[in-house]
């Protein structure tokens, strides 16, 4: 694969930050979720155990919608489809701030994850539609970047919207943004992608599960990072206030890395890439289990970070070339769907660990899980024709 040269600037056109404008103001209320259902909930009873349960419908109802529908998605009326499920999403997310119901606290947070979680997908593969051949690579890392920011600001936001003016306006922020994201979409151009029309076969999006598998052992390292670090850093006696500035520098780092890599073109085909990426971000997170002070576990979760970003984007590449153009909004939504899944894993083995064992072992757990399905998907990929 032969990659051009040319510098980001070649991407700085009106129809890539469009896209990128459309991204920042659909991801951005997907990033606040977490963190704006405590604040949602932490005066109603149940307060942090109904957050968490919230959370963890609206993060299912993020898996169901973007596997199934995404098999729905239809090129040639994508921007439409995309508009739809964002405004559902809205209207979600507007119930879950007038209503101390639990019932439908429930319903809402499912209908708002499921309603726009075929956005990512949807939109990643409107931007390739836009950009030649030569500049797919650095569309992915531009992509990958602006995913990595709004993840470190999301936090920040959700945190001073909720505090300095009402818990609730962290959800006022979110659904606006929703709206703009729904409009603006219609004003997004049709690229070679959205030119085609047919829903993709699910068969064909199905094919390709080892490319999903290693997305989710990529986003089994972000589990260790932002579930265990807390009590790790407790483990070794370092206070609890650096968590918020060490996942910063990790989003920050993840972006850089994103920018990085789309810089040049390297050694060895994408699949080889990939793989050898993620071993080296596993051990990035295996040794921050290892250094006992804070320059140490802050110096292997920064490098964590700058290696992470470079598999997910070697992961969609290798995506791009292995379906065909009117299955990849399908693809990609399908290979969102299995990172949260990954995530979820991750989730579950580091919260056994952290019970029987300590925050040590729970890394290790982590990074056991990353190894496995990375093995698991390089057998798979290797028996597969090219």
């Amino acid at each position: 694969m032969t990659i051009s040269a040319a510098g980001y600037r070649d991407l700085a056109n009106r129809d890539v930050l469009a896209c990128a404008v459309v991204t920042v103001a659909a991801k951005l209320p997907m990033s606040m979720t977490p963190l704006m259902m405590v604040f949602l909930t932490k005066d109603l009873s149940g307060g942090y155990v109904l957050a968490a349960s919230l959370t963890a419908v609206y993060v299912l109802g993020e898996l169901l919608g973007a596997a199934l529908l995404g098999l729905l998605l239809d090129p040639s009326r994508m921007r439409g489809q995309l508009a739809a499920g964002l405004v559902v999403g809205a209207g979600a997310f507007t119930t879950l701030a007038l209503t101390t119901n639990v019932t439908v606290l429930v319903i809402a947070a499912f209908v708002a994850g499921a309603g726009p979680s075929t956005t990512p997908g949807g939109l990643r593969a409107m931007l390739l539609g836009l950009v030649p051949d030569a500049l797919v690579p650095k569309a992915m890392g531009f992509d990958a970047m602006i995913t990595q920011v709004v993840w470190a600001v999301a936090p920040a936001l959700v945190t001073v919207l909720a505090l300095s003016v009402d818990r609730r306006a962290p959800v006022v922020v979110s659904v606006s943004l929703i709206v703009v994201a729904a409009w603006l979409v219609f004003i997004l151009p049709r690229g070679h992608v959205t030119s085609r029309s047919g829903t993709a076969k699910p068969r064909v999006v199905a094919s390709a599960w080892p490319i999903y598998l290693v997305s989710a052992a990529a986003l089994a390292q972000l589990a260790v990072a932002e579930l265990v670090l807390p009590a790790l850093l407790e483990h070794r006696g370092i206070g609890i206030g650096w968590i918020g500035p060490l996942l910063t520098g990790f989003a920050a780092c993840s972006a850089l890395g994103a920018v990085l890599y789309g810089l040049r073109p390297w050694p060895g085909s994408l699949r080889t890439q990939g793989l050898v990426l993620l071993v080296i971000t596993a051990t990035c997170v295996g040794a921050v289990a290892l250094f006992p002070n804070l320059p140490g576990i802050a110096g292997a979760l920064l490098a964590a970070g700058l290696f992470q970003s470079g598999v997910l984007v070697t992961r969609s590449l290798v995506l791009r070339e292995r379906l065909p153009v009117g299955a990849h909004a399908a693809g990609f939504s399908m290979m969102y769907a299995v990172t949260g899944a990954g995530y979820g894993l991750t989730a579950v083995v580091a919260a056994w660990a952290l019970d029987v064992g300590s925050p040590i072992w729970a890394v290790f757990g982590g990074v056991a899980v990353t190894l496995v399905l990375t093995a698991i998907s390089a057998a798979a990929e290797k028996r597969q024709p090219r």
